[in-house]
């Protein structure tokens, strides 16, 4: 990827974000050459970095208000931006100044942003498209009227492929895989994901299941858990 194309795809630093520009450059290239890996297993992941349909920001503490601030701004640019460009694969990585010492710390973390993003967003309705109840099959995050998939990434990932050297959420919005599926592309994708994976990992994360036929929030965090996991986050 050439110099010009790493510039666009991150949101430039500002104070809050208590990174230089050169820092944030690094933790750019770091994310790009993990997922241009040969044995990197997400072929959509590395469709939105081939095309740069991807959006890198740099955040403070998971959860605090300023974090959640800046983290809704740049959601409501990566929404506009996908939208308008019709893209499938544009992606938006958030990266935090966060240490997390194991997964279920990190998925405690993971939810606390999530639920202080949901409860910063009032002036918004909820993606009719998907349920707001985290024990329904039908379940997505929503934000700003859209609803997501999001992918954790921690050093501490069970998963090979969810591993990274800093806190960070992948967040892609969910009409993607939908506009996928009605091109005839979903399966296909899938089921070269799921065996790239088995080479990659060893076996397919067994968390992971399609829309409306498992349930989605347990997927988030990337943690393997048992059916007795209740989600914590709350929709007023």
């Amino acid at each position: 990827m050439d110099k010009r194309k790493q510039q666009q795809s991150y949101f430039r630093p500002d104070e809050a974000a208590q990174y230089p520009e050169q820092q944030v450059r690094d933790i750019n290239q770091e994310f790009t050459q993990r997922i241009d890996a040969i044995d990197y297993p997400c072929v959509g992941a590395k469709s939105a970095l081939h095309t740069s349909h991807y959006r890198l920001g740099t955040y403070g503490k998971m959860g605090d208000p300023d974090t959640t601030l800046r983290l809704a701004e740049d959601l409501k640019k990566y929404i506009q931006e996908t939208l308008s460009s019709d893209s499938n694969y544009m992606t938006m990585i958030a990266v935090f100044d966060d240490e997390a010492d194991s997964e279920v710390n990190f998925e405690q973390k993971l939810w606390l942003q999530l639920q202080k993003l949901y409860d910063v967003d009032k002036d918004s309705q909820w993606d009719e498209a998907v349920s707001k109840n985290p024990e329904d099959p039908s379940f997505s995050f929503s934000f700003n009227g859209s609803a997501f998939f999001i992918v954790g990434l921690h050093p501490h990932a069970s998963r090979k492929s969810r591993q990274f050297s800093r806190t960070a959420m992948a967040f892609n919005l969910h009409q993607q895989f939908e506009k996928l599926r009605e091109l005839g592309l979903y399966e296909k994708m899938k089921k070269v994901i799921r065996d790239r994976e088995v080479a990659f990992d060893g076996s397919i994360n067994p968390m992971l299941t399609d829309h409306g036929q498992g349930l989605e929030a347990p997927q988030y965090s990337g943690r393997k858990v048992d059916s007795s996991w209740k989600c914590p986050f709350h929709h007023h």
